[in-house]
């Protein structure tokens, strides 16, 4: 399974292999993987000691630092701390309490996953990520306009040609 990470420093959006694991009680970024795709890494105040399934301490150690970013799939967009560690070939591990807050609808013979079940905030976001790229957008469109109606030499005084400005009287 894949799913979208987006950097919140510049935006850019990066597809990271994802492993689900009910075992697991955390979720992890392989901290090479993190390195090399240019994430901000925030330093914990106090690392955390990680144990592998077999009980082993992690090989790389204890966990010091955490990724912020924002996390897409299939219309589900949620804002997550993910904590970075040695994952070998992993890139991503979703753990229980991810999956049982999400509740995802999940198909093993047809390895598909449906986000059907999210809770609310889940939803809110959606909807607060399309009206912000809905104004953006507008944002866009009315740049545009203005540089296709007003003359490049009255540019500079572009904000009286703006539709707030241009509907009150001067003083």
């Amino acid at each position: 399974m894949k799913v979208g990470l987006e950097k919140l420093e510049n935006h850019e959006g990066i597809a990271v292999k994802v492993l689900l694991d009910s075992g697991v009680t955390g979720l992890f970024m392989n901290a090479t993987f993190a390195k090399k795709k240019g994430f901000k890494m925030e330093k914990l105040k106090k690392p955390l000691l990680v144990q592998n399934v077999d009980r082993a301490i992690n090989v790389g150690g204890a966990i010091a630092h955490q990724v912020e970013c924002n996390m897409f799939f299939k219309g589900h967009i949620e804002r997550t701390r993910i904590d970075m560690c040695s994952l070998e070939k992993m890139e991503l591990i979703l753990d229980m309490p991810w999956l049982a807050a999400h509740n995802p609808e999940i198909d093993w013979e047809k390895g598909e996953v449906k986000m059907t079940r999210c809770p609310p905030i889940c939803r809110r976001r959606k909807q607060e990520r399309g009206e912000e790229e809905a104004r953006k957008m507008k944002k866009d469109e009315d740049k545009e306009t203005l540089r296709r109606l007003v003359p490049r030499q009255f540019w500079k005084w572009r904000k009286v040609f703006k539709k707030r400005e241009s509907e009150r009287m001067p003083v």
